[in-house]
């Protein structure tokens, strides 16, 4: 049994299949340790012409996903798995998909519906019915929901046990403990006559280990304050503040 099974319901169900197929996600789902699974919502409806848009009531610009078709295309994921799945509606009016939006769905759920909206929305009744919570990837608009499904489905799945070769790949990464993750490199040891640090090379892994974490959280300092005013530092951690506050002076970290 996989550990993590998302069900995607789109109008375009190729392009989900051609990306959540390769690399990493691929190879875990080559290995049943996760599945995506698109649903072609246009399979769903009841006319000929396989509508799944009509225009909103009280005019407007644009068409409207209508209610039939994506509720019988949900209706039918959840009677697949035997009962009804916690569902998220990929939309700009959503909260925003933090890190730990992504834990919280892997820890919860081992299985859950992604649902990628089209044209102008989807019919309020559908989320109303069905949506258990929207959410945004970011403060601007799409397309369609696709992009957006695709971003959340990574985002937890990487997390999944056994989709990563181990789980400090993702533990020491930007957004998992609070903090940016400190600059990485590779060979060669000179480049354009930029350095990589001595410590790196040092074999100290006391003192890597350490340079690692002033340096997330430098770039922590320096780029994103707002994620430190949420971080809980530890007695380490403050000291390592306190050195990069003299270092930076007053005026250039608040910056």
């Amino acid at each position: 049994m996989v550990a993590m099974h998302i069900d995607i319901l789109t109008l375009f169900p190729d392009s989900i299949n051609a990306v959540m197929g390769e690399s990493i996600l691929g190879r875990a789902q080559k290995n049943d340790i996760i599945r995506i699974e698109a649903h072609q919502i246009r399979s769903y409806t009841k006319n000929r012409q396989m509508q799944v848009d009509d225009y909103p009531y009280g005019g407007g610009q644009g068409m409207l996903m209508q209610v039939q078709p994506l509720y019988d295309c949900w209706a039918d994921v959840c009677r697949q798995a035997g009962r009804r799945l916690h569902t998220v509606f990929l939309s700009a009016a959503g909260r925003r998909f933090t890190q730990a939006d992504a834990i919280r769905l892997k820890d919860e759920h081992e299985r859950f519906i992604l649902v990628c909206g089209h044209y102008e929305g989807v019919d309020e009744r559908f989320i109303e019915e069905c949506v258990d919570e929207e959410i945004s990837v970011g403060d601007f608009v799409l397309t369609g929901g696709e992009l957006p499904a695709m971003t959340v489905a990574d985002a937890v799945c990487r997390l999944v046990p056994g989709v990563l070769a181990d789980p400090s790949c993702f533990r020491d990464e930007s957004h998992y403990s609070g903090l940016l993750e400190y600059p990485q490199y590779s060979r060669p040891e000179n480049w354009h006559d930029m350095h990589v640090p001595p410590v790196l090379l040092s074999g100290n892994h006391g003192a890597i280990a350490r340079w690692r974490r002033k340096e997330a959280l430098r770039r922590t300092l320096l780029r994103r304050p707002d994620m430190l005013e949420r971080f809980t530092p530890d007695k380490r951690d403050r000291q390592l503040l306190d050195e990069l506050r003299a270092e930076l002076g007053d005026g250039e970290a608040a910056d």
